[in-house]
């Protein structure tokens, strides 16, 4: 079964727990930051309360968001394997300092520690994505391992939820240092090189089907990755895809709980659901980006499906419509991220991919601004949630007013495309 295909064992398997354990240990402070305990004993109370919640993402988006363009060039450097590994052992250690943070100002230290170990997770796998496997399985590739991006969250919220109701908030974060420690890190170890060339696991055949050229490449004009202004409109959509899925992802359970009166088990339901959507969404346009070669008009009909779905949020009485429509705005925006990750391949080289990568990680920068802003605004509202999620409004617009400026040179691409690949009987 695995003949041929080991590149999906050595390569797919590790980074889809890279991501599935790294989203739980990044994105579980949404869950965790509703259990009163935590809030207690970290002092986090009082009229600003939102504000200082939302300064925890904001501070690990900056540290994450910058280290993105130090691990693009030190992935170049070193290799996709090690910077992982290197990466693993500060974030393990993150959690271990988290778990035993007994003050504020202590835990947003781990969290700026751990945005700086994470840093390099986009880059690592943008990477090994375009050194392991065939141009034409990229979206596929891509949506292997990010749907541990949201299976992580999904089955994490249940998780983590358990896990502080049977002991406390601090054993949450020694439990995923554990899961660090015994899973992820023995794959990356024992199952991972930088190029199929290196590992021994791999035949000729199925080496050969993966340096296959892209006729369309071939026929290209090699250019840096920086001059394709198709690039930067990339970059830009993730601008706002990170302000918006940062936005909401940390908020959700909070929106959920305190605005809608949902128990914490249904908080939990509502939210693990959400994270199910954007797995949904990444495996859709995973799917639909290979089979249409037209990503930036998913992208579009993505950020315009987000605004709807929020806008449905805003108006609607029936607190499980509101939620669940949180919930498919959050995942449509789990769907352009793959998206923007496959782009990054396409618009690089093996090469450059690292660096390319970097600065397209650098977008999540503005993730931690809307936490905080939003943390803000609420503070600023009485805790009502209407003023940021019309502000979330208007981010998918610009994103969507983005993506259209590339939709008439994909469609040439298509037709341009055609020709060779019909020649070569492909």
């Amino acid at each position: 079964m695995l003949k041929d295909n080991k590149r999906w064992l050595y390569i797919a398997v590790p980074i889809f727990f890279f991501w599935f354990f790294g989203q739980i240990d990044k994105l579980g402070i949404s869950i965790i930051q509703t259990d009163p305990g935590f809030l207690t004993d970290l002092g986090l109370t009082g009229a600003d309360k939102n504000a200082k919640i939302g300064f925890i993402t904001f501070i690990f988006t900056i540290s994450y968001a910058i280290s993105n363009l130090f691990w693009g060039y030190i992935i170049d450097k070193l290799g996709a394997r090690k910077t992982a590994i290197i990466g693993l052992f500060i974030w393990t250690s993150t959690m271990i300092l988290a778990g035993l943070s007994t003050t504020y100002e202590m835990f947003v230290v781990s969290r700026v520690i751990l945005g700086f170990g994470e840093g390099m997770m986009i880059p690592v796998c943008g990477k090994f994505i375009s050194s392991w496997f065939n141009h034409r399985e990229l979206g596929r590739a891509q949506a292997s391992w990010l749907s541990g991006n949201y299976l992580g969250p999904a089955i994490g919220a249940v998780l983590l939820t358990l896990i502080i109701a049977a002991v406390h908030w601090e054993a949450a974060f020694f439990a995923l240092a554990a899961f660090n420690l015994v899973i992820v890190l023995p794959m990356f170890l024992f199952l991972t090189r930088d190029t199929p060339e290196e590992h021994s696991g791999l035949d000729k055949q199925e080496l050969a089907y993966i340096r296959q050229i892209d006729p369309k490449d071939e026929a290209k004009p090699k250019q840096n990755f920086t001059q394709d202004y198709r690039y930067w409109i990339v970059w830009f959509g993730m601008l706002m895809s990170s302000f918006l899925f940062f936005g909401i992802s940390i908020w959700l359970p909070t929106y959920l709980v305190e605005a809608k009166s949902f128990s914490r088990e249904a908080m939990t339901g509502i939210t693990s659901l959400s994270w199910l959507f954007a797995l949904g969404f990444v495996l859709a346009c995973g799917f639909l980006a290979d089979k249409t070669k037209r990503p930036s008009l998913l992208a579009t009909i993505l950020f315009s499906l987000t605004a709807l779905f929020l806008a449905i949020a805003i108006v609607v009485p029936h607190p499980v419509i509101a939620g669940i429509s949180m919930g498919l705005a959050m995942g449509a925006q789990g769907g352009v991220f793959h998206l923007s990750n496959l782009f990054i391949v396409k618009y690089s080289t093996p090469e450059t991919s690292g660096r390319a990568a970097g600065l397209m990680g650098f977008t999540n920068i503005l993730g931690g601004f809307s936490s905080y802003i939003m943390g803000w605004m609420r503070d600023t509202a009485g805790g009502d949630f209407g003023p940021s999620i019309i502000m979330l409004i208007f981010a998918a617009g610009l994103g969507f007013i983005a993506y259209l400026f590339a939709l008439k040179k994909e469609a040439g691409d298509i037709r341009i495309g055609k020709a060779p690949l019909e020649e070569l009987g492909v």
